[in-house]
């Protein structure tokens, strides 16, 4: 179970930051609002910070402003004043004019329309007949604006019916992708409001004023050219121009066909997917725009310098020159007009200064783009960077992941502003650096909580190697992890699997199966140490060792070892006979565990050893020596556990125990008594048990003694009463060795002094 946990811990460290990062490229492929107003957020920061700055090129505002309005007379002003106000800009020597108003409806100051709604009589139609051969301020205005030339009228493209299709007079072709159309990527609008006819027909341009606000109300880029849903036989739908654009193409007196240029033209293939138009060539000038054909706007600010009042031109308030070779815009910034605008430097721009900036822009050739392959770019480093956190944190921790992603962050921010600065280029730093943000925190917050799992895992695994009453112990009283010990009368118990190297044969394919074989073993033997108030010490691969009376004081600790490895021997038999099942189950070969234990008691050294830097509650001392041998021991005699001298003095009343040996062990001069724990006091006190005990005592004796014959019968006679009592293949190991024995001291007897000490050559 727990392996399965960590291992799902492990790919949940992995899957769930690289499902953030696959969700995050996806919002990203989308291009979600938020996503583009994020973007645009970070575009504006950058134009605050580094504004272009204000080159003198000769564009000019002609301002309809507030002090305009209260001299001249409220806007909508006569078309003759207008007609002035152009006679005295050509005159000034402008340029080229261009019109931030429509002049949609009639002037309502020509002479024929004052009249016509006065009523009827000898004077008023005397009068009426006089106003109608007066020239018509309409008819006045187109016909100076014929004659100054140089003149770009505006209209404006809407969401409502069409009434009456504009004067196309600038227009596009496109070069690009076969049986792609402009109208399948620029704004598409169903309704215009045009200018009168006559001042349409009169004007070298006519042009869209159109300056769309993104979703925040910002203006940042404004489309060049947009189309009309009204299909024309031959043409389709007709495309306008902007009003800068078309003025420039009327400034340099360029062809009226613009040229647009689409993605796949001359044959140029993109390494991305982007699709779209490129640029816009007009006479020598080329504009470069985004897909749709917008154009991004960088904006110096406001400049009172581009601003010249239309009351100073109407008064003849200018300097001499002031006019001279520049390009005017006509447009106002009375509030009233309703024609203000937001950009990311003001939040309150008149709309024609936006058209002045754009003019600016295309003169000098000054322009802020964003590639075509800036989206797949900034996807690329999303998923690259992401990719170095999900892989690195998991293995590197988060400091060092951190340390180099923020480096890497760095490097994309200051790319991002030095594309900015250096080339006009707009790369966004922003929605990457947030997606990687997410990445990283997802992935180290994954792995916080992993490591605190793990840490609880270490208490809980001291929670296993230790009693409950040293893991609260040390919790109460932290200042006794430190090095030192004491002397103690304790118990000593070492558990190892036999024929340990047979079974890992089995499994030179498979470790994995090997170390989960060897924990489900190791599981019940711990929990009966454990549940007898055991203190695990260590676990030497498939051996465990472990003691009591310590760090507490165990009562009668040498029974409760004892206890121990009696409920042991119970939990491995359950195991066995499960996992007989599995194997029958699955008609694989069943091969069960068995271990040897080896008890013993005595006083030992016990406390924390080892370094200052790491250091074990651990236990020395020859009794420890000499319960890791009777383990060993407990193969050769062919028993499940054995005891020490010390501890069957202590139990023998109330355990079954059956004397094995005086044996010398390896290492050892001195000769001791080992025994075999066989059962409880049940087993114990039963008659059976008795009058085999008895038996076996006398065959012992006997063959202490050199009486072999009587000693071979007595061995015959302990085997039949084991099998009697249901314990022979317990017991058949130890009787067979005595039997061997015999047959051996027959042939060559012992000296004549022989105590009867068997000393042992291995461990």
């Amino acid at each position: 179970m727990r392996l399965t946990k960590q291992r799902l811990l492990t790919s949940l460290h992995y899957l769930v930051p690289l499902a953030i990062l696959l969700t995050c490229i996806f919002l990203r492929w989308q291009d979600l609002p938020f996503v583009d107003q994020l973007r645009l957020s970070v575009f504006d920061t950058y134009q605050r910070m580094a504004p272009r700055s204000y080159d003198d090129v000769g564009v000019r505002i002609v301002d309809i402003d507030e002090r305009s309005l209260a001299e001249l007379g409220q806007w909508p002003w006569p078309r003759t004043r207008m007609a002035e106000l152009l006679y005295r800009l050509r005159a000034g020597g402008a340029q080229v004019v261009g019109f931030d108003v429509v002049f949609a409806e009639p002037d309502r100051t020509s002479p024929a329309r004052v009249v016509k709604d006065w009523p009827s009589g000898p004077d008023t139609d005397k009068i009426k007949s006089l106003a109608a051969t007066l020239p018509d301020h309409d008819a006045l205005f187109a016909q100076f604006m014929r004659g100054t030339g140089q003149v770009v009228t505006a209209i404006q493209l809407t969401n409502d019916k069409i009434t009456g299709q504009p004067r196309q007079i600038g227009n596009f072709s496109a070069a690009g992708e076969a049986g792609r159309r402009l109208s399948d990527f620029i704004p598409v609008l169903p309704g215009a409001t045009k200018n009168l006819d006559a001042i349409e027909a009169a004007a070298s341009g006519n042009a869209l004023i159109n300056v769309s606000p993104e979703q925040d109300g910002i203006v940042r880029r404004v489309p060049l050219l947009a189309a009309l849903d009204h299909e024309l036989p031959a043409i389709g739908m007709p495309v306008y121009p902007t009003l800068s654009l078309e003025m420039l193409r009327v400034l340099q007196d360029a062809p009226r066909t613009m040229n647009v240029r689409m993605s796949g033209a001359s044959g140029r293939e993109r390494w991305t997917r982007s699709q779209g138009i490129e640029a816009i060539r007009v006479g020598t000038a080329t504009i470069p725009t985004d897909h749709a054909g917008h154009m991004w706007v960088h904006f110096t600010g406001h400049q009172p310098d581009r601003y010249i009042s239309a009351t100073d031109v109407m008064k003849d308030s200018l300097a001499e020159g002031d006019l001279r070779n520049k390009f005017v815009l006509i447009g106002t910034s009375a509030a009233g007009l309703l024609d203000l605008r937001s950009s990311p430097l003001d939040r309150v721009l008149p709309g024609v200064e936006v058209h002045a900036e754009m003019l600016e822009q295309m003169i000098l050739g000054h322009f802020l783009t964003r590639p075509y392959w800036a989206a797949e770019a900034e996807t690329l480093v999303v998923l690259m960077l992401g990719l170095f956190f999900v892989l690195s944190v998991p293995r590197l921790g988060a400091v060092w992941p951190a340390v180099i992603g923020g480096s890497l962050a760095f490097a994309v921010v200051a790319f991002s502003w030095w594309a900015y600065d250096s080339q006009r280029m707009l790369i966004d730093p922003a929605y990457p650096l947030i997606s990687l943000l997410a990445v990283y925190l997802a992935t180290s917050s994954i792995g916080f909580m992993r490591t605190e799992g793990e840490r609880r895992q270490v208490r809980s695994a001291f929670g296993t190697y230790l009693s409950p009453a040293l893991v609260e112990q040390l919790a109460r009283h932290p200042d006794r992890l430190k090095l030192g010990g004491e002397t103690r009368d304790m118990t000593l118990m070492f558990c190892d699997v036999r024929g340990f190297t047979s079974i890992s044969e089995g499994f030179k394919s498979n470790p994995q199966g090997l170390t989960r074989l060897i924990n489900r073993l190791l599981t019940p033997l711990t929990e009966c140490i454990l549940r007898h108030e055991g203190t695990i010490d260590k676990y030497m691969g498939d051996c465990i060792m472990a003691f009591w009376n310590a760090p507490l004081e165990v009562e009668n600790h040498a029974h409760r070892a004892c206890e121990s490895a009696l409920a042991m021997h119970s939990a491995l038999d359950a195991l066995n006979s499960q996992r007989k099942s599995e194997a029958e189950d699955e008609n694989t070969a069943f091969l069960p565990l068995n271990v040897g234990i080896g008890i013993n008691c005595g006083d030992c050294l016990v406390g924390n050893m080892g370094s200052d830097q790491r250091f074990d509650y651990s236990v020395l001392g020859d009794a420890v020596n000499l319960a890791s041998r009777l383990e060993g021991q407990s193969k050769n005699y062919g028993v499940d556990i054995v005891l020490g001298e010390a501890v069957a003095a202590r139990v023998e009343d109330n355990f079954a125990l059956l004397e094995l040996d005086l044996i010398a062990v390896k290492g050892k001069s001195e000769a001791v008594h080992i025994h075999a724990l066989l059962g409880d006091a049940t087993v114990r006190n039963s008659d059976s048990f008795g009058t085999h005990r008895v038996a076996h005592q006398n065959m012992l004796t006997a063959y202490r003694a050199q009486n072999w014959e009587a000693a071979a019968r007595l061995v015959e006679e302990c085997r039949a009463m084991s099998h009697t009592q249901g314990r022979g293949d317990a017991l058949d190991g130890l009787y067979d060795l005595y039997q061997e024995r015999i047959r051996i001291f027959r042939e060559t007897p012992p000296p004549a002094n022989w105590d009867g000490v068997f000393v042992a050559t291995g461990k």
